[in-house]
């Protein structure tokens, strides 16, 4: 009986010091896992660095975008332009080419003219 007495008291030690140890064991991982006001600090600036750049960016975009958008007017414009060039051109072409026939008319009315005076 004082055996078992003795078994019993060494048990309940035994298992008091593995409670212990196993207690400890969860204060420290606890303790090591929770954020320090530091920590919190560091991840607020952090975060507070993204959220500007993130900023910066969007405010880059737009104005990229504002670029875009007004080299595309410019170029739809000088479009326009090379078009209205272009008819002129066309037309001045067309003016041209009419004179031209006329002037030939004429230079062969003035030969035809001339070859009749020079037959008299």
């Amino acid at each position: 009986m004082v055996k078992q007495t003795e078994k019993k008291g060494a048990n309940y030690m035994m298992k008091k010091s593995l409670l212990m140890i196993t207690v400890m064991l969860a204060l420290a991982i606890a303790l090591g896992g929770c954020a320090t006001k530091g920590d919190l600090e560091q991840v607020r600036a952090r975060e507070m660095a993204i959220s500007a750049k993130a900023d910066q960016a969007a405010i880059d975009a737009q104005a990229a975008k504002a670029a875009a958008d007004e080299a595309l007017l410019k170029a739809n414009e000088a479009t326009v332009r090379a078009e209205e060039a272009e008819k002129r051109a066309e037309e001045r072409e067309r003016i041209a080419a009419e004179k031209e026939r006329i002037a030939e008319e004429k230079t062969k009315q003035a030969e035809a003219v001339f070859q009749k005076s020079m037959k008299k």
